[in-house]
């Protein structure tokens, strides 16, 4: 198919489509509210069902009942409407029921404003709503990868039973690129054991999150951890980038990611052998090759659209070997591939300690240049 100039808002709600997406339900807020417009055409074009609720909290609960028959489902927000939703995503979690879920991060905390941020990584990685469980995250750096996760996502949530969560921001939302749209897939449900449907004559089925007894929640909590354990062995993704001969290794995801591209590019032009580990899957996370890398390279910079968040999960994947710096521009500010480059030059020609708190030092430095 031919490649067209798309917003990633719309790319990713037609590669919904494109998916099979059977139905959606959401609530406007900026800067993800051109996924919901996209879907509120095309949706009952096709016959499809498409619901404004009145709340995230509705329309996560609306998600929850419609992924019960097993019908792939979909919502969509940002940053303070997602935190709306998290209940609603453990309930979710819990009966074990796949559902994908699109979060275009805006600045925060609070209403915040509505510039591209990555503040909801703990959120969207350390799983959001309350008790034991995961979801995939999956993070795009560019609308091609939009459309590409959005519809692995759908895999994902049916293959395991599980949330899927496509975490972008603010500018890859409102950006416009040529990508390539996918064909489109039928809507096909396959009957499996677990879905419900109100046959006549089938034996009675119930999905639910609850289990009283504390032994039997105990084993449902084992049984998700077990799923994990799968999708951990199976699912992890991430882009590597002049690694070979790297010395030096900036970690990055989504919108931080791709500027540092730009950086690492313009780095190796200045001698400076630095490479660039761009996870894919933020959860699970990379941690192994990050492990693997950390035996011959001197030090790690994590980037980031936030005050070190990604942070922690390369600080226990290096576990000390050696030093890991942070840059951040949280608020809603994108960082430059300049400021990188800077970063780069900075631990490329001093000397790096193991025992500063990167998060910290990185704070004085910035206050110190105002």
């Amino acid at each position: 198919m031919a490649r067209e100039l798309i917003k990633g808002n719309v790319a990713m709600a037609e590669a919904a489509i494109r998916a099979g997406l059977e139905a959606y339900f959401g609530y406007p807020i900026t800067p993800q509210t051109e996924i919901l417009e996209h879907l509120s055409a095309r949706m009952p074009q096709l016959g499809r069902a498409f619901v404004q609720a009145e709340s995230e909290v509705a329309a996560v609960n609306m998600v929850y009942g419609a992924a019960c028959t097993g019908a792939r489902v979909m919502s969509s927000s940002s940053s303070p409407g997602v935190s709306l939703m998290m209940e609603g995503f453990s309930y979710i979690a819990g009966t074990e029921v796949p559902a994908v879920f699109i979060n275009v991060m805006r600045g925060g905390p609070g209403l915040g404003n509505i510039a591209p941020a990555q503040s909801d990584y703990y959120q969207a990685v350390r799983g959001g709503g309350h008790g034991d469980y995961h979801s995939i995250v999956l993070a795009p750096a560019s609308v091609q990868e939009g459309i590409d996760m959005t519809m692995l996502a759908f895999d994902l949530a049916e293959k395991y039973r599980s949330i899927a969560i496509v975490l972008t921001d603010g500018s890859m939302g409102q950006m416009m690129e040529p990508a390539e749209l996918p064909e489109m897939r039928p809507v096909k449900r396959q009957e499996t054991d677990w879905m419900v449907s109100g046959t006549p004559g089938r034996p009675r089925r119930t999905l639910s999150s609850i289990y009283l007894e504390p032994v039997d929640e105990e084993k449902a909590n084992l049984r998700m951890l077990k799923n994990w354990q799968t999708i951990c062995a199976n699912e992890v993704r991430y882009k590597e980038y002049f690694l070979d001969d790297a010395e030096f290794v900036i970690v990055g995801f989504g919108t931080s990611g791709r500027v540092a591209l730009s950086a690492v590019r313009a780095a190796r032009a200045q001698g400076i052998k630095v490479g660039l580990l761009r996870p894919v899957t933020v959860n699970p996370f990379p941690t192994k090759v990050i492990e693997e890398l950390s035996a011959h390279v001197q030090a790690f910079l994590v980037v980031e659209m936030n005050t070190g968040q990604m942070l922690e999960d390369v600080q226990l994947a290096v576990r000390g070997r050696v030093p890991v710096e942070f840059y951040g521009r949280p608020g809603g500010v994108v960082p430059f591939a300049d400021d990188i480059l800077h970063e780069i030059q900075r631990i490329s020609t001093s000397k790096l300690s193991l025992d500063t708190d990167p998060r910290f030092a990185w704070l004085e430095r910035t206050l110190a240049t105002g």
